[in-house]
This record gives structure tokens, C-alpha cells and sequence, in this order.
């Protein structure tokens, strides 16, 4: 077991409570880790595999913990040991990844989705009895992804998974930890079993404060009449306003003072202040799950022009004497553009280049690509603090509404990669783009993030081009289809246009023909 006793964490810099009090235990099989970006899912992974120490409590494991993160800028560790094994094992799990040994020397010109195939595979060549992945599926085209699920169902050690892949963590998960700061919650099945656990007990925390909220506002009505009538018999109880000779009217108060029952109204009064003090206590423990408004755009026009970018037929080189051909390909201001392909097909170079080429006004233009270095996110959120209240307040509205919380984000010593790609595209909302281009817009992402992000851009008023492997993100964003394939018999690829029709293909085959 991999076990969690009693696990409160908060980090130096923060004033928050990340984790409290968190006792759990996960056995051999996959746990999946879900909760929006900045909830503590890498830092309870780096709990697990000891390179953070709670502040208070004790996590332990037997055995060997390896953690992959997210980011793929450097190789991983044994890369090169890795390559040189010629077991017979070890080259059925290179070949299953489909991972080139003589890759070794040229990892800076590997895909981001190449790299993460091999840092996995560099994992799994290790068999640590406890194995910790943070979004391994990020930048994994379909085919890679199906056999990197494939050796990952293999794995036989103790595993928590942190991803934003649905299918993947339905998948391989049996279980499911979700996070929101500082509680942790585990709900028995895949993700979707338990996501319609959390949506069940979330209708029922609801249900329960609503009834809460009626029964201490029935007992405060309640409360305040009795305290009236109490207050009317103290007056009818006292002496002060009674003739000195009214010798009668002081016998009766004195034989209702000895009998008890002139105290009967306050009594009555203060039994139902007790009663209103524990329906109070009740509806303070009724919590449920804030809801965030969503919607982010703010009024603004479109541009003017008839054509935002436009690429004559031609090719651009890939490397390795590989090249990409392409026809003629223009962008308009309201065109919804899906860029799709294998890892290494060049749907990255095709989008670099094309943004190179668009010639809008800066603040006009958004361009997000898959990995931000981490220097660079540190200085966009010190770029964020550093703006005015009035635009600062506007920015973390924006990144509000895409699912991350302002007060954590602002305390954190870095951005995590998704919070990084929200403040990025909050800064363009709030300039009102025309163009907006992402590079694998839901790597990183939690998935109530995503949900938020398919909102956002699904009322886009403003031209997009989106490179993704993620299809069903895809269908609710985009209409026109941009498909890079090989081209038999050779190494170079071409761009194939078609219309998006809802749903073209399954996993990532070619669309039907325009």
C-alpha cells in the first residue's frame, strides 16, 4: 500500500492549506487524481514519491516511487541506459512505444509527443513498485496514445494518475481521488463511475443546505415570536409600574413567581435559541462545491479584413530532408480551423509558420504554443500582479471563469503549465482578439478546466486555429478540418482539407473526402 496518515501540506510562500488531515491508502492498480489546475494534484504526487515532506503527518510506501512530470524539456534520467539495453524485454517495450533507439542524440528534435513517449517508456523500463504519471497523455497523437495505454495496463505496481484524458482514466482506473483544497475525496470506480458519484453527493450537499437554510430561517421566525411573548410576560411579571398600595396585583405576581409559570414564555424562548444554535451549526457543515459563473468574452469587434492569413501552395521543410506540402490555405475572421495529424507530421511547423506570416496588430493576436518554458511563465504571472487593479481585476475574472482560482494562483512561487496557458488567454480576451491560435490547447488542462475552455471557445467571436489530438474537444469548437497525412512511399506528409462534420472519424483516421 501507498498510504497518506493523517497528511496536512501547505507550501512556505502560501497562507492556503493545500491538503488537511488527508488519511488514504492506495493499492497496487491505478488510482486516478482529478481536481482544477492549482488544487495540489503534482504536489500530491510528489508527497507520494517523497521529493515533497508533508507539514504534518507521514506518507509511506514500500518499495521504489518514480514520478513523470508533466513537462517534456529535458530527457529523463538512465535515457541513454535505456536506449543501449538490448534485453529482449526492454526492446519489446521500445518497439511497443514505437521509440527509436538511435533517438538518443537528437532529443531537441523530438515532438513533444515523441519525448513523452519515451520518458514513459524510460519509466516503465524501471518497474518502480510505485509509479506516479502527471498528464501523460499530453501531446500523444491517437495511435502513440493507444500504446502507451497498452503498456500501461501492463504495469502491475501501485500507480496514480493524474490526467485530463477521460477515456484513459476510465480505462486504466478503478478508483478515483478527487481533489478540491484543502479535503481529498475517494470514490470507488473509473472516472466517469465516480464523477457521477461526485455529481450525485454534490445534488445531495445542495439538497441538504437548502433545507438546512429553511429550517434556520423557520427557527428564527420562531425564535423572535417567543422572545416577543417572553418579553411581554416579563413586563406583565414585574412590579415597576404597580401602586405601592396595590397590594393584589403584587400578591398575584408573587403566587405566579412561586408556581414557575410566569417563566414559562422564557423558557420556551431560550429552548428555542438552543434549537436555532444547532440548526445554524448544521447549516455551517452543510458545505457544498462553489459554482463558478463561466463566459468570458467581453463585446468587441471582429476584424475587417476579408482574409486574416493566407498561404499560397508549397512545402516547409521538417528535417531530415522531410518535407510538408500544402496547398493553398487562407484563414477569414470567423474561420474555425482544426489542425490534426500523427506525432512529427508537422502541425506544429505548419501553425508556426502561418503565425509568422499573419501581419494583425499584436494586441490582436493570440498565440499559445505547447510548452511555455518555465522562466517565461514565472514572468507572465509576475506580468499579471504587476498590472493595474482595474486591469488585474479584469485578467483574474477571466481566469475565474476558466476554472482556476485567483487567490491560489497569485500566491504561488510558478504557474502550473495550465494556469500558465489560462493567464496567456486571459491577457488576449481582455485586448479583444481577432485571431486566436493554440498548440495543443487542453495539454495541461484539469477537466473541469477543459469543460470551461470548450465553453469559451465555442462562443469565440473571433477566428481560431486549434492544433489538437483531443477530438471530442474538437468537435465542439471547430467546423473546417486540416488533416496532415504521410504520403505513401515516402517520408514527407501533405495537408488534406475537408469539412469538420461533427464526428469524421474515429480515433485519428482521415475525414471524409470534401
Amino acid at each position: 500500500m501507498l498510504q497518506f496518515q493523517n497528511v496536512t501540506f501547505r507550501h512556505e510562500q502560501s497562507s492556503q492549506t493545500l491538503l488537511e488531515d488527508v488519511t488514504l491508502q492506495c493499492p497496487p492498480g491505478w488510482t486516478g487524481v482529478v481536481g482544477p489546475n492549482g488544487a495540489g494534484k503534482t504536489t500530491l504526487l510528489l508527497l507520494a514519491c517523497g521529493q515533497l515532506s508533508p507539514t504534518q503527518g507521514q506518507v509511506r510506501g514500500s518499495g521504489r516511487a518514480l514520478y513523470c512530470p508533466q513537462r517534456t524539456d529535458d530527457p529523463p534520467e538512465l535515457f541513454g541506459e535505456f536506449l543501449d539495453d538490448t534485453d529482449g524485454e526492454v526492446c519489446a517495450l521500445r518497439g511497443r512505444l514505437q521509440i527509436d533507439p538511435d533517438g538518443g542524440a537528437r532529443w531537441e528534435t523530438l515532438s513533444h509527443g515523441e519525448r513523452k513517449r519515451v520518458q514513459i517508456g524510460v519509466a516503465l523500463w524501471q518497474a518502480p513498485a510505485i509509479l506516479l504519471l502527471d498528464e501523460p497523455t499530453n501531446h500523444i497523437d491517437a495511435q502513440a496514445r493507444a500504446l502507451l495505454q497498452g503498456a500501461l495496463e501492463a504495469y502491475r505496481g501501485i500507480g496514480l494518475l493524474v490526467s485530463h484524458d477521460r477515456e484513459l482514466l476510465d480505462a486504466l482506473c478503478s478508483r478515483c481521488l478527487f481533489l478540491e483544497p484543502p479535503s481529498v475525496r475517494l470514490r470507488q470506480g473509473n472516472y466517469t463511475q465516480a464523477a457521477e458519484l461526485e455529481k450525485l453527493d454534490g445534488v445531495r450537499a445542495q439538497r441538504q443546505r437548502e433545507l438546512a437554510k429553511e429550517q434556520v430561517a423557520r427557527l428564527q421566525r420562531s425564535a423572535a415570536q417567543r422572545q416577543r411573548e417572553a418579553s411581554q410576560a416579563d413586563r406583565k411579571r414585574s412590579k415597576r409600574d404597580l401602586d405601592l398600595r396595590d397590594h393584589d396585583g403584587r400578591s398575584k405576581i408573587d403566587q405566579a413567581r412561586l408556581a414557575g409559570a410566569d417563566g414559562h414564555a422564557g423558557k420556551i424562548a431560550g429552548q428555542m435559541q438552543g434549537r436555532l444554535r444547532h440548526a445554524q451549526e448544521a447549516l455551517d457543515a452543510a458545505r457544498v462545491r462553489k459554482a463558478y459563473r463561466s463566459g468570458i468574452w467581453i463585446p468587441g469587434e471582429r476584424s475587417h479584413r476579408d482574409t486574416l492569413i493566407h498561404l499560397g501552395p508549397g512545402s516547409l521543410p521538417l528535417g531530415e530532408g522531410r518535407r510538408l506540402r500544402h496547398p493553398e490555405l487562407s484563414i477569414r475572421p470567423t474561420d474555425r480551423v482544426a489542425v490534426t495529424g500523427p506525432n512529427g507530421s508537422g502541425k506544429s511547423t505548419l501553425v508556426r509558420h502561418l503565425m509568422a506570416r499573419q501581419s494583425l496588430p499584436t494586441e490582436r493576436v493570440c498565440w499559445i504554443p505547447q510548452e511555455v518554458p518555465l522562466q517565461t511563465s514565472r514572468e507572465i504571472l509576475d506580468e499579471a500582479r504587476g498590472a493595474s487593479e482595474a486591469d488585474r481585476g479584469r485578467l483574474f475574472t477571466v481566469v475565474s471563469r476558466l476554472g482556476s482560482r485567483p487567490d491560489r494562483l497569485l500566491e504561488s512561487v510558478e504557474p502550473s503549465p495550465g494556469e500558465t496557458r489560462k493567464l496567456l488567454l486571459a491577457q488576449a480576451v481582455v485586448r479583444s482578439p481577432h485571431l486566436i491560435a493554440m498548440d495543443e490547447p487542453t495539454n495541461h488542462m484539469d477537466l473541469p478546466s477543459i469543460e470551461c475552455l470548450e465553453e469559451a471557445l465555442a462562443d469565440c467571436p473571433c477566428a481560431l486555429l486549434l492544433v489538437s489530438h483531443d477530438l471530442r474537444f474538437l468537435r465542439r469548437v471547430t467546423e473546417v478540418w486540416w488533416r496532415i497525412e504521410q504520403i505513401a512511399g515516402s517520408a514527407d506528409t501533405i495537408v488534406r482539407v475537408a469539412p469538420f462534420e461533427g464526428t469524421p472519424c474515429s480515433g485519428d483516421k482521415r475525414p471524409a473526402a470534401a
